[in-house]
């Protein structure tokens, strides 16, 4: 059981969920509205948005904001920082993502620099924006969300793959940097999970992977509870076993070749 008065003593009294308007967003939104956190919540669709702020603030009774814009954009952190300016962050929680599926070639440069700015130059951005308050307050928290795909190339979806490499590296590196100053880093390395965005990739097969797709709430369960005790977490029993062998005991160059396999059949052929 969650002490909600410690919660919101660590993490709150706001937190700013960024790619908030469904899946694991909008799960992130309820677990954290459900721990007493008022919320600033941002996606690109106003009307997914303000439907779930009114059903967080009235079944929760906490506060919330919305900003409406696309984090892909140049001036997205300029825009949340004018937002947030009246309200104290003490927890930022990035999902948003941005993934231009097939060939490399077959996808426009624009689509890979959409990739690297909504996955890890904007993170980048607001970390340094919230981080700052939060070091000076001696308290705070970060939750950034990556993929089992980004600890080998990932064939046709590579550079997707390797903007969440940064979000791993990133946030190890910040965990040892701040953990002694009170403010937790964790980055959420997920399989596949069974959001919209998922269902909408029409992966056609999963290489015999498809039992280890998790619901939302299990990988937001996991990824809360993992806050504040390590720098990452790989939600699922099943996929901690997958990264164990992926990781240490296939050679890299063979697991490499093994994801593009699966990626080929979900994605190509």
């Amino acid at each position: 059981m969650v002490d909600k008065t410690d919660f919101i003593a660590r993490y709150g009294p706001w937190a700013i969920v960024a790619g908030a308007s469904e899946g694991i967003g909008a799960t992130y939104a309820e677990a954290l509205a459900a721990r007493g956190l008022n919320l600033v919540l941002v996606a690109r669709r106003s009307e997914l948005l303000q439907s779930l702020s009114s059903e967080l603030s009235t079944k929760y009774n906490v506060e919330t904001k919305i900003i409406v814009l696309d984090l892909a954009a140049p001036d997205a952190v300029e825009q949340i920082a004018e937002n947030t300016k009246d309200v104290e962050i003490g927890l930022l929680v990035y999902n948003a993502a941005f993934s231009a599926i097939g060939p490399f070639l077959e996808r426009s440069l624009d689509d890979h620099l959409k990739e690297i700015n909504t996955n890890a130059f904007t993170p980048l951005k607001l970390i340094y924006l919230f981080a700052q308050q939060m070091l000076a307050r001696g308290r705070g928290g970060i939750v950034l969300m990556s993929s089992l795909r980004a600890f080998q190339g990932s064939a046709y979806i590579l550079t997707f793959a390797a903007s969440k490499a940064f979000n791993i590296v990133l946030a190890e590196g910040l965990w040892e940097e701040w953990r002694e100053c009170g403010v937790d880093v964790l980055v959420c390395v997920s399989g596949a999970v069974r959001t919209p965005n998922y269902v909408a990739s029409e992966p056609e097969q999963t290489g015999g992977l498809g039992d280890m797709t998790m619901n939302p709430d299990q990988v937001v369960c996991e990824a809360l509870n993992a806050l504040g005790k390590g720098p990452y977490v790989i939600p699922g029993r099943m996929n901690r076993i997958s990264s164990f062998v992926m990781r240490h005991l296939l050679p890299r160059k063979a697991a490499v070749k093994f994801m593009g396999r699966i990626l080929k059949k979900m994605y190509v052929e």
